[in-house]
């Protein structure tokens, strides 16, 4: 048979070779604290406003929508340890000054913090 053949005949596909788009990002962190957001550019000239720090949430009661500070994390379903470190992410409940919230975006991908009230 011919090299690069099988003994079937087909040929043999080569492997893809790693290239710089894609590489994964550092993951992002996003904790309680005074705002601060990066830009991160994209392709094609796009901009991504992401969220490392963050105090205030956008909480949604009753359809409308009120800014409100964010005191503590209460509890994070998806990993407990993230709750002890006071670690921002989607589904987390948190302690507004308005009552408890769920977050309903993902932080580290918005630079804004979007949640909706329980109680």
């Amino acid at each position: 048979m011919k090299s690069g053949r099988k003994t079937s005949g087909g040929k043999y596909k080569k492997p893809k070779k790693k290239k710089l788009t894609g590489r994964q990002s550092q993951a992002r962190i996003v904790k309680i604290g005074e705002t601060k957001t990066k830009l991160l550019k994209g392709r094609g000239k796009t901009i991504k406003i992401v969220s490392l720090l963050n105090n205030i949430a956008n909480v949604i009661i009753k359809g409308k929508a009120k800014k409100s500070a964010i005191k503590n994390v209460i509890e994070t379903p998806s990993n407990v340890f993230l709750a002890r470190q006071n670690i921002l992410v989607k589904g987390a409940i948190i302690e507004t000054e308005l009552g408890k919230a769920k977050i309903t975006n993902r932080p580290s991908q918005e630079g804004n913090i979007q949640a909706k009230l329980i109680e």
